[in-house]
């Protein structure tokens, strides 16, 4: 019998809005600052979520955020557990969202290359 797809991202989304909230109110780690979650991705029995998340800062501070996120993975998924009523409660894996760092980037080059563009069509005139 195939898995009810649509019922893997409701409780991925689930996941998202309960996992925001405590971020926001119940972890403490100082590591861990201004994140915010992009995706949550959960493996089809349910055993996993990849969790994707962004936050400002340098390499050595999304690596810090990165392990404090990690380090408390165990108490997020109990806190997980007690929200949200599913028979088993996926092991959290945090891993860094760069597709807007990407994004951002390749939003400059294009705007740089129409600056570029447009000077150039100003000196054919």
């Amino acid at each position: 019998m195939p898995r009810d797809h649509s019922r893997t991202l409701r409780i991925a989304e689930q996941i998202q809005r309960e996992l925001a909230e405590l971020l926001r109110l119940e972890l403490k780690d100082p590591r861990v600052g201004m994140v915010t979650l992009t995706d949550v991705e959960v493996t089809a029995d349910y055993a996993h979520a990849k969790v994707f998340f962004t936050t400002l800062g340098t390499g050595d501070q999304i690596a810090a955020a990165t392990e404090g996120l990690n380090h408390a993975a165990g108490f997020l998924r109990h806190e997980l557990g007690q929200r949200i009523k599913l028979r088993g409660i996926p092991q959290l894996h945090f891993i860094y969202d760069e597709s807007v760092e990407r994004g951002m980037r390749l939003s400059r080059l294009i705007d740089e290359a129409v600056g570029t563009a447009g000077r150039d069509t100003d000196k054919g005139s």
